[in-house]
């Protein structure tokens, strides 16, 4: 089995991206799959692409493991979605240790309150916590988090 492989993602896959982001975050259970969402989510990622993102995938020999957004200019991790069938793999450490590698002084996110293994997951990954505030948007309580290279937590969560 080919190795993993991050890159740049084609335009030509934004719509499987945005069936992948679809499928990751409804995996959360904050949301259920539709085609609303899905259409929404297909309109966005082009939108995003052209304002600024860098959209990466991980790539398993054809099929999409992962989706990667980043803002380099405003230092902002905007998405990091694994398909369910890759959750669990440490997938989002690898993706996250490349993240780190485009951004290695300073990374900036942000994390539904309701998804607790993310927010969670970010935390035990050294992130501060810098606020929580209700998206204009969409109402849903966000957890707003940066990563400063040389930072360490006051209290760093224990690893089981």
């Amino acid at each position: 089995m080919p190795e993993l492989i991050i890159r740049m993602a084609r335009p030509e896959e934004y719509d499987a991206v945005a069936r992948l982001w679809m499928d990751s975050w409804c995996s959360t259970g904050l949301d259920s799959p539709s085609e609303k969402l899905l259409t929404y989510l297909a309109d966005r990622v082009p939108r995003e692409v052209a304002g600024g993102w860098s959209l990466y995938v991980a790539d398993d020999g054809g099929a999409l493991a992962a989706m990667l957004a980043i803002n380099v200019e405003r230092l902002y991790l905007d998405q990091l979605m694994i398909a369910p069938a890759y959750q669990g793999r440490s997938l989002g450490r690898r993706l996250l240790g490349f993240t780190r590698q485009l951004l290695p002084h300073e990374i900036w996110l942000r994390c539904a309150e309701g998804n607790e293994r993310a927010w969670r997951w970010y935390e035990r990954e050294r992130f501060v916590l810098e606020k929580t505030e209700a998206d204009p948007v969409h109402g849903r309580i966000m957890k707003y988090y940066r990563w400063k290279r040389g930072d360490t937590p006051a209290a760093s969560p224990s690893k089981p």
